[in-house]
């Protein structure tokens, strides 16, 4: 293997790139250009796509200028986008194929198709849009889908007051562009409104951002260079003018500790955080140069390629000594100028667009490895890594966020998990879930030990102390002392199951000594429990709440241990196995009073737990209630909607029966009206399930209209009173809110005639006299002349 050279370098042999150089020139894409397969019979040699003879197999470049205006690769690496002076967007996927195109369109159809160039492109966050800025002063924004071949509709279109004359499209909804006039605006694509951020006197001739995106630099004709923050990261850099380079700043690049800017007078100068020149090459007396047409920072932000006429140069960050250095530079014959840059976000390729049209693909590597015979490792950069399935083709960048330079990668855990470190910090994945985390990691010899048993958490042992760190984190989540190494001995828990008001839920159980278990809240870092036990512990584990703790001694005696209450309980003895089942709060154990074999498995899924169990020669397998299993740990989490959609794949029984009552109360006690409603749909009480269906029509109605809780309607909370039969309090709540008449309808709904009549008397409401005489009019028709007579016979009296 050879060694790690320092920085990118441009070479022209493209059949080794271990042995020549890490900066392979791979194919020529071109939108209008057919590339020969190698080995064909027009298929141009190395030497003659090099030198300057005629390219065999590619069509011939254009007599005149039909250059390059606009590429750029989309933010997840699997689409490209090139767009030259027809004004034609193609689109190729991330082996450079083309897949897709679509044409632009003018802002003013009477001007004609040719009446625009394009300036400007950038894909959105998620890459189901692009963005296309023109000089005939608009950006057009097109939702291109997620498929190739999706229908292209115009989504967003913004007009400006002058030319557009570069794009960016930094973070979501926003979109940032410079105009010929000078000015930085802001598109938003949620409002469809366009806002100015800074304005200059001065033409805008590039725009750039910081490798997080979340800074932005603008380079004007008159040579001025201007900053911008959406966010500074913390850094305390300044905004506004930086610089003032000597000529317009065409190329234009932000790297991770500098900006380098080049033009018209052939010098690159690299300027520092706050302006300050750092380094100038100056490259004027060289007679074969031209202007230095573009420039990009790599995606580390640790190199950066400058293109000129039949040229790449490229500048290569050096950390020790604090400056940049420039590797060969690239020389391609009848390249013409560049006119366009644009690296792949995960740092793999760089293209290059030229003046006569032709689009150039470059591999980029410093090097490549083969490990296990199962990943590839292509380091693209001293801090950044792909590692790539050979047999899935799946593909993981590994990247050190402070720019620190990556040692080897080891791929560790069955062949799912990533290690690497740094000289200040340890880099860790999953290359099932794609979750990457960097944490500070001070030198610690290499004599640490990595365990992967929890796809959660990864444990690190050091000197007698564990650290866990939690992938997709980039802060360590815990850091306790303990001698034990073991992770039976260790049992960590992060949010496995959804519980009621409990968001976030991390716990810890490890031994302090052989006899003492703690337990602890890793999102505060206080211990909620320490338990001492008589007999030496070989194994332990929390439920996946946290709630309560399973271990058993070298006596096999397996105790519980509440966590809460802090009690502890024998609860099996000669325990020969041990497991929780998935999902729940059961336990399956065995000891040799009930053996009928040995356990050798528990297995869950498509809701069926069944216990595998070897007896004699044969394997048999026994299903557990999963009623028991399911919808009572529902239940205890307070998980109604999973224990409703259990409930749903069972018949109706004695038994379903009585589980849709418990739900059904519980449900209402905590104010799960929708789950609730099922309920009593299921157990065929129809009164009840519509009462519930109109409150949570007008609880979600409210919200609607008025945003926040809509269970705290008044109304609601009157008919969840009257479904408890507490009428009186739902009276309170209507006279509350002056609902004088809603409280006098529920009552007359009922029937509780006396209860209206009263509140309305209480109250003086205009319409006592038609109540009184419509509730005589109900007792008449309902033959209760005896009723009518106590209630209205005196008041006939006085009349």
């Amino acid at each position: 293997m050879h060694q790690l050279r320092q920085g990118l370098h441009l070479v022209t042999e493209a059949h080794d790139i271990l042995h020549y150089g890490h900066f392979r020139r791979v194919r020529l894409l071109f939108p209008g250009f057919s590339y020969q397969p190698k080995g064909s019979p027009d298929s141009p040699t190395v030497q003659e796509l090099e030198g300057g003879e005629p390219r065999r197999g590619l069509r011939n470049l254009s007599d005149g200028a039909a250059k390059v205006t606009a590429m750029v690769w989309a933010h997840n690496n699997a689409k490209f986008a090139v767009c030259t002076v027809d004004r034609v967007v193609l689109l190729y996927d991330e082996h450079g194929e083309r897949r897709d195109k679509f044409s632009t369109k003018p802002a003013d159809a009477k001007y004609g198709k040719k009446s625009y160039m394009v300036k400007g492109m950038a894909f959105s966050p998620d890459a189901t849009k692009i963005a296309v800025g023109q000089t005939d002063n608009i950006i057009y924004v097109y939702k291109i889908g997620e498929d190739w071949g999706d229908k292209k509709v115009i989504c967003n279109k913004f007009l400006q007051t002058s030319a557009v004359t570069c794009l960016l499209w930094p973070l979501e909804n926003t979109i940032v562009f410079g105009l010929a006039e000078g000015k930085i605006r802001l598109a938003n694509t949620k409002t469809n409104k366009s806002s100015t951020i800074y304005g200059t006197e001065s033409y805008v001739v590039s725009l750039t951002s910081n490798v997080s995106g979340k800074g932005i630099l603008s380079g004007h004709a008159d040579g001025t260079i201007v900053r911008y923050f959406f966010d500074d990261e913390g850094s305390g850099e300044s905004q506004g003018k930086l610089a003032t380079h000597p000529c317009p700043p065409y190329a234009l690049a932000w790297a991770s500790s500098s900006i380098v800017a080049g033009g018209c007078d052939k010098k690159l100068v690299v300027y520092g955080r706050e302006g300050q020149v750092i380094q100038t090459f100056d490259y004027s007396r060289d007679p074969s140069e031209r202007e230095l047409s573009a420039a990009v920072a790599s995606p580390s932000g640790q190199s950066v390629v400058v293109g000129s006429h039949d040229r790449l140069r490229v500048l290569n960050w050096s950390p020790r000594r604090g400056l940049w250095e420039e590797a060969r530079p690239k020389d391609i014959t009848n390249l013409y100028s560049i006119t366009a840059l644009a690296w792949k976000r995960d740092g793999s390729r760089l293209c290059a667009g030229t003046l006569c049209g032709g689009v150039e693909q470059f591999d980029c590597c410093l090097r490549r490895a083969i490990y296990k015979n199962k990943f590839e490792m292509t380091y693209v950069g001293p801090s950044q890594v792909i590692v790539k399935n050979l047999s899935s083709g799946t593909r993981v960048v590994l990247k050190s966020h402070y720019g620190y330079e990556v040692d080897e990668v080891k791929i560790m855990g069955k062949d799912r998990f990533l290690v690497a470190h740094t000289s200040d910090t340890v880099l860790l994945g999953d290359l099932v879930t794609n979750r990457l985390s960097e944490v500070a990691w001070p030198g610690s010899g290499g004599n640490e030990k990595f365990f992967f048993e929890n796809e959660n958490v990864c444990m690190i042992f050091n000197a007698g102390e564990l650290t866990l760190v939690e992938y997709g984190s980039n802060e360590v989540l815990g850091t306790v002392r303990t001698e034990f190494m073991n992770p039976h001995l260790i049992s960590v828990r992060l949010n496995e199951r959804r519980q009621r008001g409990m968001e976030d839920n991390k716990k810890l159980a490890y031994l302090i000594d052989m006899k003492t278990v703690a337990i602890v809240d890793l999102l505060s870092g206080y211990n909620l429990g320490l338990v001492t036990h008589d007999a030496k512990i070989d194994w332990l584990e929390l439920n996946e709440t946290g709630h309560k703790l399973l271990f058993r001694d070298k006596k096999l005696r397996l105790n519980l241990f509440d966590v809460f209450n802090g009690q502890k309980t024998t609860i099996l003895n000669y325990c020969s196995y041990v497991q929780w089942v998935p999902g729940s709060d059961v336990v399956v154990a065995q000891n040799r009073s009930n053996l009928c074999g040995d356990i050798v498995e528990l297995e869950r899924n498509e809701g069926k737990t069944e216990v595998i169990v070897t007896e004699g020669v044969n394997t048999v397998s026994y299903t557990l209630d999963e009623g028991l299993i399911e919808f009572g740990t529902a239940i205890d989490d307070g998980d109604y909607y999973r224990a409703a959609a259990f409930l749903e794949t069972l018949e109706m029984s004695t038994e379903t029966e009585a589980m849709w009552k418990s739900l059904s109360k519980l449900a209402l006690e905590s104010r799960h009206l929708h789950i609730a409603e099922r309920c009593f749909s299921a157990l065929g009480d129809i009164a009840k399930a519509k009462f519930l269906r109109h409150t949570n029509e007008i609880a979600d109605q409210s919200t609607g209209d008025l945003g926040g809780d809509g269970l705290k309607n008044y109304k609601v909370q009157a008919r969840l009173a009257m479904l408890e039969q507490n009428y009186k309090r739902a009276e309170t709540v209507y006279l509350e809110q002056n609902a004088v008449t809603d409280a006098i309808m529920m009552y007359q709904e009922l029937h509780m005639w006396d209860e209206g009549i009263a509140v309305a008397e209480a109250k003086g409401h205009p319409e006592l006299e038609n109540l009184k005489r419509s509730y005589l009019q109900y007792l008449a028709d309902s033959h209760q002349e005896e009723k009518a007579g106590e209630k209205f016979g005196s008041r006939r009296a006085t009349m």
